[in-house]
């Protein structure tokens, strides 16, 4: 092989160049050359190799390099590679060793199935130069596969008549395997009636016939089981097997008979539609349709047909209408059973109907009274009805029970009749209708009963008083109403009924009673307010009303109407101290070197009103000096805002402004002139003598004001220090806790000197002068008969003459009259009204003419 392969290697190179030089190198000339060149080589060299079956896969098939007697190393250069015919590649060429191997478990039955040979081809490509080697692999059969049958089980029919030796073909069976592993033979199990015979066609396939050997019996032996065996040539053999099931057919030789020539049957009634009543059975010992039954009805009582429906086949009866025992109680049927040859015979079927309770109780109302008064005595006749139960026995007897505990009762009179009487008194005002549930019952083992419903209806009488829904009605009116003003309702309720509960209302008014202000409306009973009322003089009033029913005797209730006036803000203050009936402001008298915080003058006022419209706060409306004094909003003392100077003017006129805070506020203002004077010696003469003063020239406080801004823009430092230094001041003023205000003048010590605290003013009898004049320092004062201490803290100012009052003296002593102020509980018109309507001011603290015992 090797010396073949060189001289065709020398014969390839020469003809390719001389194809080379005669084509002036056409490639297309050259690959076709180069073709025919490969097949002409390859038709030269070919390779032949066998394979069992059924190997695994990289199973060896021979080794290419050693049979084309080349090197492995040669195989790789010439990149050689196999390629299998068809579309599935079968083989694998390991280069580096020149080994082919399968790729996969090849199966000869699914590649070549029955052919005797299976041989796959394949070729192997080499470069370099380009080499074509054909191969061959002839794949060994295995014995891998049995005899197989198409069908488990075959059914022949046979008729008994059936000549013998007749043959019946059977199905052959199937093997995959060839040659002597494919299908050899076909044995039968050992039996009397049957043998198999074999046959082969012309293409060799062989197939079993079965022949019949003895006559066949029916009656002896209806269905014969054969065992089919089919075998291999293999040693040992495989074997595959079939069931062969012969039934033998009969002829028509038996008429059908009934189990029984009378079927009797109990049926309740009521049964459903479809229910089952009985099975008919006749018996044929043939077969096939010879031995096939069919029912039928020939006779049956009138209306029996309807009720029943007979299966012809399986001869079943069943319900196909309603059963009732009260219409008809017995049923009888004449079945017939004809077999498929026409053969027939019959029997009779008798249904006896059974009662079930399936009706209830009637109940037929004969007479009702649809009402009856309240005041009916007992065992009063009601209604009067009958029961009565279509059902037979005990299923038609029946006992009747009223549902519910109920002041009712039933009596039996005659046949299936009962009465409906009471058995106590009624209240309609209790229970103003009652629904009877007359229930009747039967006896039946499933008891049903009927349920008839009665409305009775309890007349009214007249034997309730109406009734207040409140013992007290409470209702508010505000002051200034206008007339006829509806403020709420009374109402009352009667248990009666119709005229019985109709309630009107009335005002009780005693004999020579005034015309009240209030006015109620006799239908609804809403309250109106017939005037306007003043809450300063009437607060509240309290009357009677009284609710009359409309029936006859007509019953009554009364009840309390007590209704409150509400305060409105129609009163402004009336400020009593600084008294302004003169036109003329209150004098005050302040020391020059009076501090801080000095208390100069009271302001005291009253507002008629009640609540949050007599809450008074006071404030200065305007003043000759606004930085000097100060006001307190709640308690209306005056003080010092600062400390007197030798700067501020002698006379000072403050007007004081009192609002309440009622909605809208209400207010009023008083004027309070005020004198800081050196000495006391000549405050009557300046109080009296000189003119008050003149109001500020406004235009000439803008100017000031100007240049007063035109200073701080040049010395803006020194103003913010300043500035700085009020924002301080001001906001240790805001942290000071104010007083709470009062909720009523009279009921509080806010806004008044503490209760414990009392001021006495000494003056000389015959004084015509409300003013004071102090001639020297003020000595302690003590009422006559207290010693010091004893009493409680007063503070007394002492009018005296020089050299006319020695230490010690009291003012009763001195022949003046004290005046007293006790700003505690008398209000400030008492104490004005004590103190001859002269009121002093004064602060124990911060004022050296006031001695604090």
């Amino acid at each position: 092989m090797p010396a073949s392969r060189e001289t065709s290697d020398r014969l390839l190179w020469r003809g390719m160049e001389w194809n080379g030089r005669r084509s002036g190198g056409s490639p297309r000339q050259v690959i076709v050359f180069l073709l025919c060149v490969c097949v002409w080589q390859s038709a030269a060299e070919s390779l032949r190799y066998s394979l069992a079956e059924e190997m695994e896969r990289d199973s060896l098939v021979g080794n290419i390099a050693q049979d084309l007697g080349l090197a492995p190393s040669q195989l790789a250069a010439r990149k050689a590679r196999v390629v299998s015919e068809g579309s599935q590649q079968l083989f694998r060429l390991n280069p580096s060793s020149g080994v082919l191997t399968a790729k996969e478990t090849l199966d000869r039955e699914e590649i070549c199935s029955q052919r005797e040979t299976c041989t796959l081809y394949f070729k192997v490509f080499l470069d370099n130069p380009l080499e074509l080697i054909r191969g061959e692999v002839e794949l060994l059969d295995v014995n891998d596969n049995s005899p197989a049958f198409p069908e488990k089980e075959m059914v022949l029919e046979i008729l008994e008549t059936t000549p013998l030796g007749s043959r019946f073909l059977l199905k052959r069976a199937r093997d995959k395997d060839v040659g002597s592993y494919g299908l050899q033979n076909y044995s039968l199990e050992s039996n009397s009636h049957f043998s198999i015979s074999v046959k082969i066609r012309d293409d060799g396939a062989k197939y079993p016939e079965l022949v019949l050997e003895r006559q066949l019996d029916r009656e002896e032996q209806p269905e014969i089981n054969l065992l089919l065996t089919a075998e291999d040539g293999d040693s040992p053999p495989k074997s595959g097997t079939a069931q062969i099931r012969i039934v033998v057919l009969d002829a028509n030789d038996n008429t059908p008979m009934f189990s029984r020539e009378v079927y009797q049957v109990l049926l309740d009634e009521n049964r459903p539609p479809g229910q089952l009543v009985e099975r008919i059975v006749a018996t044929d010992p043939d077969e096939g349709s010879n031995g096939k039954v069919q029912y039928t009805f020939t006779e049956t009582s009138e209306g029996s047909q309807q009720l029943f429906d007979l299966n012809p086949d399986t001869g079943e009866i069943r319900v196909a209408g309603k059963l009732d025992f009260e219409e008809m109680k017995k049923h009888e049927m004449i079945v017939k059973a004809t077999d498929g040859g026409g053969l027939f015979s019959h029997c009779k079927v008798q249904v006896n109907i059974l009662d079930v309770n399936d009706n209830a109780p009637e109940i037929q109302l004969t007479s009702h009274a649809a009402s009856i008064p309240e005041d009916a005595p007992p065992r009063t006749v009601v209604a009067l009805f009958s029961v009565w139960d279509q059902d037979d026995g005990d299923n038609g007897r029946t006992e009747c029970t009223i549902e519910g505990d109920l002041p009712f009762t039933l009596t039996p009179t005659f046949d299936n009749y009962y009465e409906l009487r009471t058995s106590a008194a009624l209240d309609r005002e209790t229970t103003a209708e009652y629904n009877l549930s007359i229930r009747a019952t039967d006896w039946g083992q499933r008891r049903l009963s009927a349920l008839e419903s009665l409305w009775v209806q309890v007349g009214d009488v007249n034997d309730n008083a109406p009734a207040f829904s409140q013992e007290l009605y409470s209702l508010w009116v505000t002051e200034n109403n206008r007339p006829m003003v509806r403020i709420g309702r009374v109402q009352a309720s009667d248990a009666d009924a119709g005229s019985n509960a109709r309630v009107q209302y009335a005002l009780v008014r005693g004999e020579g009673a005034e015309q009240p202000a209030l006015s109620v409306n006799a239908e609804s009973g809403e309250v109106y307010v017939v005037r306007a009322l003043d809450y300063e003089r009437l607060r509240a009033l309290e009357v009677r009303v009284r609710a009359t029913d409309g029936g006859w005797p007509a019953l009554s209730a009364q009840a309390v109407l007590r209704v409150l006036v509400r305060d409105e803000n129609d009163n402004a203050p009336v400020v009593l101290h600084p008294g302004g009936e003169s036109g003329a402001g209150a004098g005050e008298l302040v020391p020059r070197w009076a501090p801080a915080g000095y208390l100069v003058a009271k302001v005291v006022a009253v507002d008629a009103d009640a609540g949050q419209n007599a809450w008074l706060s006071y404030e200065l409306a305007k003043a000759t000096e606004p930085g000097l004094f100060r006001l307190g909003p709640h308690s209306g003392e005056l003080r010092t805002a600062r400390a007197v100077a030798e700067r501020d003017a002698p006379r000072h006129s403050l007007v004081v402004l009192v609002r309440d805070r009622g909605q809208p506020p209400r207010s009023a203002s008083a004027t309070l002139a005020v004198a800081l004077l050196r000495d006391f010696s000549d405050a009557h003469a300046s109080l009296a003598h000189d003119p008050p003063p003149h109001e500020p020239d406004h235009t000439l406080t803008l100017y000031l004001i100007a240049c007063l801004a035109c200073v701080s823009a040049l010395c803006l430092a020194t103003g913010l220090a300043a500035l700085l230094t009020k924002l301080r001041r001001d906001r240790r003023k805001r942290a000071e806790p104010l007083p709470t205000f009062p909720t009523a003048v009279a009921d509080s010590d806010a806004g008044s000197l503490p209760r414990s605290l009392v001021y006495d003013v000494c003056l000389a009898t015959g004084t015509l002068s409300s003013d004071f004049r102090f001639l020297g320092p003020f000595l302690p004062c003590f009422p006559a008969g207290v010693p010091p201490g004893a009493a409680p803290q007063r503070i007394s100012l002492c009018s005296q003459e020089p050299n006319n009052v020695g230490e010690g003296d009291d003012c009763s002593a001195q022949g003046r009259a004290p005046i007293s102020e006790d700003i505690g509980p008398r209000s400030a018109e008492e104490a004005s009204a004590a103190n001859g309507g002269v009121e002093l001011n004064s602060n124990s603290d911060q004022n050296p003419w006031l001695t604090h015992q």
